[in-house]
Formats: structure tokens, sequence, C-alpha cells
């Protein structure tokens, strides 16, 4: 573990390690009335510095977690002195920080957040940023779906934290329950049918705990859809590709194609066009206000890569008394 990882919390709000609950507390008030964001808008430096005394204050007023950050530091320091060779199998009094290769994996996990990595030990994490202004500040477009009903109660003031939740399209459409581990909290979230990319569901009272309000703010899923190997999404459509083969163009036929609720069997119309789309109404993707989108039928006309001797034959028949020219038009083109 580098040097650089660990943060000193005692110095970022100018106490001693000794210093009493209530010291730290005034300390923490002081700075936080200097750099809230509020008082300093648009100043990222002063931001930077409110959420790492939010951080500070947030380990250093809970006397489990300032034990264990304590901990951590006589760990840190003894890594950094030439100590436990390798940092493994390190235990202090039955808490093992070898787990953790950044300080930052250690803070995640003893908050109770999201992380940029996960411990040794393979826990998954996720990814996630900060608000710490106004209620919903900084954020465009959450709700899309309804989500506000889902969690606890908000937490007006309160620091807020986005994450991503990844989806199948199946998942997605049909809406699902989502089970996973936020620190030591195991939380299921409900999808609503209709999610797509970038649709962000907010779970209440989920989020970072903000020591000013003694509140904990919202937590945002930003929505990822996994790719579907023959369904994609365009606006509230789903949009798939069908080959069919020369013979079905030219003559028309009936065929089988897949949508969210089964196959259905779809007339082509004769002398359909390769990239031509076919609508069928209402097989669409969910929408928010009720009902279903469309689904877009591409057809791609596919030649045979391989022939019978009798299929060749035929098709040199038709070539040989063929009369339509697809490129008679090309002959008047000029520069």
């Amino acid at each position: 573990m580098a040097a650089t990882d660990f943060k000193d919390y005692y110095t970022i709000l100018g106490v001693s390690k000794t210093a009493s609950p209530e010291e730290i507390k005034q300390a923490f008030r002081k700075l936080a009335r200097k750099y809230h964001p509020d008082v300093n808008p648009g100043n990222k430096q002063a931001e930077a510095r409110f959420k790492e005394i939010n951080e500070a204050y947030e380990v250093l007023s809970d006397p489990d977690k300032r034990k264990k950050y304590d901990q951590f530091g006589q760990y840190w320091r003894q890594v950094g002195e030439g100590g436990f060779p390798g940092g493994a199998g390190v235990d202090m009094n039955g808490f093992d920080f070898s787990q953790y290769g950044t300080f930052d994996e250690f803070i995640n996990e003893l908050l109770g957040r999201f992380g940029g990595g996960a411990p040794r030990g393979g826990r998954q994490s996720y990814s996630y940023r900060t608000s710490t202004g106004r209620p919903g500040g900084g954020y465009s477009g959450f709700g899309d779906f309804g989500f506000q009903d889902v969690g606890a109660a908000g937490a007006g003031g309160a620091a807020d934290t986005e994450a991503s939740i990844s989806l199948t399209f199946g998942e997605a459409f049909a809406g699902c329950q989502k089970r996973f581990s936020l620190g030591n909290e195991t939380i299921d979230v409900r999808i609503p049918a209709g999610a797509k990319s970038g649709t962000r569901l907010r779970v209440r009272g989920k989020g970072q705990f903000n020591p000013m309000t003694q509140q904990r703010g919202d937590l945002y899923l930003k929505v990822e859809l996994q790719p579907h190997s023959f369904f994609q999404i365009d606006g509230d459509n789903l949009v798939c590709e069908v080959p069919i083969t020369p013979d079905e163009a030219a003559l028309g036929a009936s065929i089988d194609v897949p949508t969210p609720d089964g196959s259905v069997n779809v007339k082509l119309p004769a002398g359909v066009r390769s990239g031509q789309s076919l609508r069928l109404r209402g097989k669409g993707w969910p929408l928010s206000r009720g009902g279903r989108g469309d689904q877009l039928v591409k057809v791609a006309i596919v030649p045979p890569k391989e022939m019978s001797q009798q299929e060749r034959e035929y098709y040199e028949k038709i070539r040989a008394i063929r009369s339509y020219n697809p490129r008679s038009h090309l002959q008047q083109v000029k520069l």
C-alpha cells in the first residue's frame, strides 16, 4: 500500500489524536461552514475540501469507526516502515487490514458505501459520485419511470450517491427485483418494467451520511442494459434484423419473427427490399405512460452460400430470362 493512500483525518479537521468528541464536532462545524458548497458556489476546490471534511467527521465522530481507523493508521505506518512484508495475514484485535489494497477500499467498506475497487476477497463494488448540494441539485431526469416510491423517506440536504446497475433486456423489459450489498446493508430495489440505459432509479435514504443533518442522502442507480443478441432499442421501439432468401423477397412469403411475447407470423410483400422495415404495432418496449412501442423488423436479403446442383441450374435459368435490371438508372449518372 502506498503511503499516499492514507488520509490523516485528524489533520484534516485540525485536531489532535486525543481530541474529545465535542472538540471534533466543533472543529467540523467550523470547517463545514467555511467550505460548504452554498457558501462557495462553483468552487471545485472548496467542494472537494467539504467532502473530505465530511468523510473525516463521519469516521472520527463514530467511536467504533474511529477505533478501526486508528488501528488502520498503525497498520499503515508499520507497513511503510517495512513491517508486515507483503501486507498478508495482518490481524489487529480481530480485524484483518491486509484484505484492503488501498486506503479507499478500507474507508468505503468502513462507511458502507460504494467504492472504486473491491477488497482482495473479491467482493463486488460499484463506482459512485456524490452531491452535497440542495435536494436534487446537480441531477436531471431522475424518476423517469415513477421510481420516487422506492426506498425509505427522503433526506433533504444529505449527500447523494450515484452508482450503476446492469440489467439484461429481459429484466428491464418485464421489471424485476434486484438485491445487492451496500457495505454491511443488503437492499432490495424494484425495477419497474421499461427501464432503459440511462434511466435513473432513486432509492431514498440509502446514500451517504451527512454529519451536518444527521441524515443519509439518496442512492441513484443508473441503468445500463446488457447487449442483446437480437433486439436493440430505438426510442420506444424495438429493432431487429431478420434474414430472408432472394425468392422470399421476390415472391413474398410468411415468416416467423421473434417478439418479446413469443414468435409471430409476418407476411412479407412481394418485392420487399433489403433494408426495408416492417412495423409490428404494440410489440415494442414498455412505455412509462402505459402501453408499448412498436417492433421494427428490418429485412436483410441473404443469398445462399452453398447451393445444390438443381438450385444452381434454376438460378442460371432465372438469370438467362430475367427482364428486370435494378441498375438501369445508373446509366444516366454523370459528374
